[in-house]
Parts: C-alpha cells; sequence; structure tokens
C-alpha cells in the first residue's frame, strides 16, 4: 500500500487552502459567466405618407351663376316676354342693333359727345322703383337716397294707359354724367326708357325724350 512520506503529506496539507480557494474562484467565474448578448437591428417601418388635403367644398362643387366662382357677365338675365310695348324714337336719333339685352337702343349725338339711349324690359318690379333709381344714381357717382328723396325728385305720367315714373339726375365735375329716365310697369314686367351721357347733352335731349315718352303703348293699341 502506498504510504505518502510525512514531508510530503505537510507540504499537501499546507497547499490544500490554496488549492480550495482557486477551485472556488473557478467554480465562481463558470457559475456567474453571463451569457453574451446579441443584439439585432430591425428595420424601421416606414411613415406613412400623410394623404393629400381634401379639396375644399368650393372647390369640389361645381360653380353656380351669380356665385364666387361665376362672373356676372356669363350669368343669363331673363328679359320679359309676352306683350310689348312700342315707341316713336326722334329721327335725330340713330338706330343701333338691340342686342340680346335690349328692346331698343339709340345713339344720341351732339356737339358734347354721345349718349346713349336704351329700352330693357325685366320680370317683375326689379326690386322697386327706389331700388331702380338709386342703381341708376349709382352709375352717375351719387350717394342712395331714401323714400321722401325718392318721393321729391320723381314725377309721375299717364300716357295710353301706362303710368311712367320719370326721373332726371345729374352728377357733378368736370365730366358730370346725367340720366333721363322712365320706369313703366307692363303686364307683369317693367320696362325702362334711358337716356344717359353727357350731362349738356342729355339735358338738350330732354324734350325728345319726354316726346318719346308721349308715345309709348302697348303693341296691341298701335294703330
Amino acid at each position: 500500500m502506498f504510504s505518502p512520506r510525512r514531508g510530503d503529506l505537510l507540504r499537501f496539507m499546507k497547499a490544500l487552502p490554496a488549492l480550495a480557494s482557486g477551485l472556488a474562484l473557478l467554480l465562481t467565474a463558470n457559475g456567474c459567466q453571463k451569457e453574451e448578448i446579441t443584439t439585432y437591428r430591425v428595420a424601421k417601418e416606414p411613415v406613412p405618407a400623410a394623404p393629400p388635403p381634401a379639396a375644399s367644398a368650393a372647390a369640389a362643387a361645381p360653380a353656380s351663376a351669380g356665385a364666387g366662382g361665376a362672373s356676372m357677365p356669363n350669368t343669363p338675365v331673363a328679359t320679359a316676354s309676352g306683350n310689348a310695348l312700342v315707341w316713336a324714337a326722334p329721327s335725330s336719333w340713330t338706330a343701333k342693333p338691340a342686342g340680346s339685352m335690349r328692346k331698343g337702343s339709340y345713339a344720341v349725338k351732339g356737339d358734347g359727345g354721345e349718349a346713349d339711349m336704351a329700352v330693357t324690359a325685366f320680370p317683375g318690379d326689379v326690386g322697386g322703383d327706389l331700388a331702380n333709381l338709386n342703381r341708376w344714381r349709382g352709375q352717375i357717382g351719387l350717394p342712395a337716397v331714401g323714400q321722401a328723396e325718392f318721393d321729391r325728385d320723381t314725377r309721375h305720367l299717364d300716357r295710353n294707359g301706362l303710368h311712367m315714373t320719370v326721373v332726371d339726375i345729374a352728377g357733378s365735375g368736370a365730366n358730370a354724367q346725367r340720366i333721363l329716365g322712365a320706369m313703366v310697369p307692363h303686364q307683369g314686367a317693367t320696362w325702362f326708357f334711358k337716356l344717359s351721357g353727357p350731362d349738356a347733352l342729355v339735358a338738350r335731349e330732354k324734350p325728345a325724350f319726354l316726346a318719346l315718352l308721349d308715345s309709348i303703348k302697348p303693341a296691341a293699341s298701335a294703330k
């Protein structure tokens, strides 16, 4: 049987604590060793593009006549139909093509330039006589008036079964304009006889304009 020598045994006993300590360290290192951490790069999911802004209701909807997108020159305006009026224009006035909006049209020439005579007719009262007068006043740079001023500044004629509201208005300034006008209701429509142009020329033609008003009559009664 193997019998270690006393010296060897003593050396072994002295080395035993160091061996035990080394073994403990080895076991601790093996037991506490961390697992290797592996990282992965995952592609970021793309953010969906923002949808285009929705079109506004005004852009999507078709433009209607007379609304913001449509201009007034493209808006049809109904003219009166049915029984017409007839009149006799002065021989010094030059007839012009009436066009789609006018029932009659004349050029009135003189030393002061040229005036325009227009005859139009529209269904209904077109807003009423006061509104029509103020529309004419605005055309020559005059402010609107109320009913009291309207009653003071208009005159009324009755000719051939027709009632006429007659106005004579003039602007101011170096190039003042004047309007002689008559509003004539007739069978559910309103007829407008308007002579407009340079102040002095229109004033000179007032007798001829009043003579034309005297001649207006319904077509059925014309001889």
